[in-house]
Formats: structure tokens, C-alpha cells, sequence
């Protein structure tokens, strides 16, 4: 984990049976009603919701490994490149040529 200025980053393992949205909601919420209980006075700062709505997942695999991002969040002050960001539903393949 590493927490920035203006958000945080988690390395999480998450069961293919888990939806990513559902442990989000569950990691922001039990995490901002810790904060709120033992630090009573951040609800003079936050009367609404303490997390914003978004948030930015990355898998791993072949071209981005665990390894990688968890070296990508241990070391903030130098940030290593972690690839595209979009992942490639279909890549250019070479298709075999159809007969006529």
C-alpha cells in the first residue's frame, strides 16, 4: 500500500468469484468508517462520503506482473513505467488467409 496526497494504492488479490467494484466499495467503506472512529474529528472535514466514487484497476499478466506493480507502489518518488494502460480486447493477429 501506498497512500499519495490524493489517493492510494492498493496491490489486492481478489477470488475470480469476487467482483472488482464489489471489493472496492467494501475496501472504501470499512476503511473511512475506521478512520472516522478513531479519528472522530476528520467528520468536521468530510459530511458526505469520505472516498470519491472512482477508481482506477490494473490487472497483472503477461505484460504487467505482480512483481512490477508491487515495485511500482514501494517505490512512489520513482515511478516505474507499468505499460499502456488499455488493455487490448482483440490484438492484431495475423489471420490465415481464406481460400476461394
Amino acid at each position: 500500500m501506498e497512500v499519495a496526497e490524493d489517493h492510494v494504492h492498493l496491490l489486492v488479490d481478489i477470488p475470480p468469484k469476487q467482483s472488482v467494484g464489489g471489493t472496492v466499495r467494501e475496501l472504501k467503506s470499512l476503511s473511512a468508517r475506521y478512520m472516522f472512529k478513531r479519528f472522530p474529528y476528520l467528520r468536521v472535514f468530510w459530511t458526505d462520503e469520505m472516498w470519491s466514487p472512482g477508481y482506477f484497476v490494473r490487472s497483472v499478466g503477461d505484460s504487467v506482473t505482480a512483481a512490477m506493480v508491487s515495485r511500482y507502489i514501494e517505490t512512489p518518488e520513482q515511478k516505474v513505467e507499468l505499460g499502456p494502460v488499455q488493455a487490448q480486447l482483440f490484438p492484431k493477429a495475423r489471420r490465415p488467409k481464406r481460400r476461394a
